[in-house]
């Protein structure tokens, strides 16, 4: 006798609830993996004892340590004194046009300090009196203009923006096979920081662009008198006058007091 009871039918195959499930599973295989990785470091750390760094108590639980104020600008540990940017001496004629690379091997998060962001000089680092500083717009405009490092502060319109700096000569070591070993010298041509400044845009409309500017120089003050010539359209949308990177002024081997971010593009275009 066959059985007519009613049955509800197969649940349909839904994409979305598969591709969960499979989400779910390599969740779990990853968390099992962590969990076995973790047994691990805990069955070192328990082997390893007693440990001799435990037991005598160590020096430094038992004296004190210097003041307040004794740097008074901080400064990382001693211990870390590896980390740092480093340069490669045969690669250019002279230390005042060359570049030295940030330690991405030592790095976590997605901000770079500001003091091991890649440095890549054409004529040495300028070293700028921010009292005598002054930024000019100038040429196919209504009413040239010329702006103090002050001016520049109290223009409305301030913005903090995070931005990826890459040099066009990154991962250059590896262009005829690799030359060095390690990240920091193959890819180390980069950074990623808060800049601070205010939209050249706002520069630019003061000064009133004539309609046949279509492009514009920018001329930086350093001894190369570097100079890259910028589309109106791409000045107009996101370039950035900047005063400062990680909410302190920038550093004179990044510019100070000024210089200009152009989004998304190579790293020779921020004069």
């Amino acid at each position: 006798m066959s059985d007519h009871t009613a049955k509800a039918p197969p649940a349909a195959l839904n994409r979305r609830r598969f591709l969960s499930a499979a989400g779910l599973g390599a969740g779990a295989m990853a968390l099992s993996a962590s969990a076995a990785g973790a047994g691990a470091i805990a069955a070192k750390a328990a082997a390893g004892t007693p440990d001799p760094n435990i037991v005598p108590v160590p020096d430094w639980t038992k004296t004190l340590g210097p003041g307040v104020n004794v740097n008074s600008y901080g400064k990382p540990s001693p211990f870390e004194k590896d980390v740092v940017r480093r340069e490669v001496e045969w690669l250019t004629a002279s230390r005042e046009s060359s570049v030295s690379f940030t330690p991405l091997y030592a790095l976590d998060g997605i901000i770079t300090p500001n003091g091991l962001c890649f440095v890549r000089h054409h004529g040495g680092e300028a070293e700028i009196d921010p009292d005598k500083y002054r930024f000019m717009v100038h040429g196919m405009v209504d009413k040239p203009l010329v702006f103090t490092l002050d001016d520049i502060k109290r223009m409305p319109g301030r913005v903090n923006r995070t931005y990826f700096l890459e040099c066009a000569a990154n991962s250059g070591m590896e262009w005829r096979g690799a030359q060095l070993n390690g990240c920091q010298f193959t890819h180390g041509m980069i950074h990623n920081v808060i800049y601070t400044g205010v939209p050249l845009k706002a520069f630019l409309d003061a000064a009133g662009v004539k309609p046949k500017g279509k492009w514009l120089l920018a001329e930086g003050a350093d001894s190369a008198a570097m100079t890259r010539s910028i589309p109106m359209e791409k000045a107009m949308k996101d370039c950035l006058v900047a005063f400062a990177m990680n909410g302190e002024a920038l550093r004179p081997e990044q510019g100070y007091p000024v210089r200009l971010v152009v989004p998304g593009w190579e790293g020779n275009m921020w004069i």
